[in-house]
């Protein structure tokens, strides 16, 4: 079977449910932006060590879920429940106890770790934009939306744990 199938030529694509829609439609621009988020939290995590490695698949499987939830979202087997955030709410809790948050701002990219986290962050924030839109006009799984602010808590949490990994390290070699 081949990849291309000529249907979404005309501007067109199918969500889950079968039901045809513009490929403008405020749904596939929110699943375009997880997609996106998706694929950030990818690349942050090629270079990843354990347990780093291992929590943010975890987070790209979420979104995989989260993307079926907003594809079909009368199929109640795609919704998020508050365990996904809170499982979220406990790695920032801990995260941020293993080392001293900094009050002043914080300039992105002090490692490439913390830097492909920040991209990743942004894209997780540009969604939720969407995901509001969306609900607005379509609605939308409220415990979803909540799980995807505190994903991009979490993001900006481990990516300013990265930095504080890399001065540490920076200071013993000192």
């Amino acid at each position: 079977m081949s990849i291309y199938t000529k249907k979404g030529d005309s501007g067109k694509t199918s969500l889950m449910d079968g039901i045809s829609v513009s490929k403008s439609d405020d749904r596939i621009e929110l699943l375009g932006t997880i997609d996106e988020l998706n694929s950030s939290i990818g690349l942050a995590k090629v270079i990843a060590d354990h347990p780093l490695y291992d929590e943010l698949a975890r987070r790209q499987q979420e979104l995989m879920q989260m993307m079926s939830g907003i594809a079909d979202p009368r199929n109640p087997d795609h919704r998020f429940s508050k365990e996904e955030t809170l499982i979220l709410e406990e790695g920032i809790d801990h995260m941020e106890s293993l080392f001293p948050r900094i009050k002043d701002s914080v300039l992105y990219g002090g490692c490439e770790q913390s830097a492909r986290l920040d991209m990743a962050r942004a894209v997780a924030r540009r969604a939720e934009r969407r995901f509001r839109k969306t609900a607005v006009n379509y609605g939308a799984d409220p415990k979803a939306m909540q799980y995807l602010n505190r994903l991009s808590d979490y993001l900006y949490v481990a990516a300013r744990y990265a930095d504080y990994l890399v001065s540490a390290q920076e200071a013993q070699t000192s």
